[in-house]
């Protein structure tokens, strides 16, 4: 006879899983204020204390979601058809991601505020700064945050319901326009 607990067993790496996948979810949905351990634990069908177990907090499951998102390659910037077509296509697919929401509204949990910053710096500002240091252009910071926040602006603009051209466009489309005013430099 086995001293182990009746029911099934339990599968952490599953449910660590879920809860991360939930909770980006529920974050690009409603933003980090407006979702609760509870709703991301119902969502993926698991006890939402096993947060506090797997990640410590609710803000630490924020960091976790955000760097899951952003992942550790090097990311080219804004300026590369390919990024562009990629961060376009992940948008549609998921819609606003807390990385995106934190730079129009600040998160009241200065700890999540922090990651989520740190994070659209290093996905959309660094590389851009990068570049422009690399062409000698005029205030390579200032311009790398200008086009950062207009493209997160085009982003949150396409899902917001408030521009129907913008939300219809085909991705080709947003690309050939984005770079013909938005990243031009002349």
């Amino acid at each position: 006879m086995s001293g182990g607990a009746p029911g099934r067993p339990r599968d952490a790496a599953r449910s660590r899983e879920l809860l991360l996948s939930a909770a980006s979810e529920l974050f690009g949905e409603r933003g980090f204020d407006r979702t609760t351990i509870r709703d991301i634990g119902q969502r993926a069908g698991v006890d939402p204390t096993l947060i506090a177990r797997y990640f410590g907090s609710k803000t630490l499951l924020y960091v976790a979601a955000l760097q899951a998102e952003s992942g550790d390659a090097a990311l080219a910037d804004l300026f590369e058809d390919e990024r562009l077509s990629e961060i376009i296509d992940r948008s549609d697919r998921r819609g606003p991601v807390p990385l995106l929401q934190v730079a129009v509204q600040p998160l009241s949990d200065p700890g999540a505020q922090e990651a989520a910053r740190t994070a659209l710096h290093a996905r959309l500002v660094e590389p851009l700064h990068e570049r422009f240091v690399r062409e000698g252009a005029d205030r390579p910071q200032l311009r790398a945050e200008l086009v950062a926040a207009a493209m997160t602006g085009v982003l949150l603009g396409r899902h917001s319901g408030a521009f129907d051209a913008l939300a219809s466009a085909e991705p080709a489309d947003l690309i050939e326009l984005l770079r013909e005013t938005l990243l031009s430099q002349d």
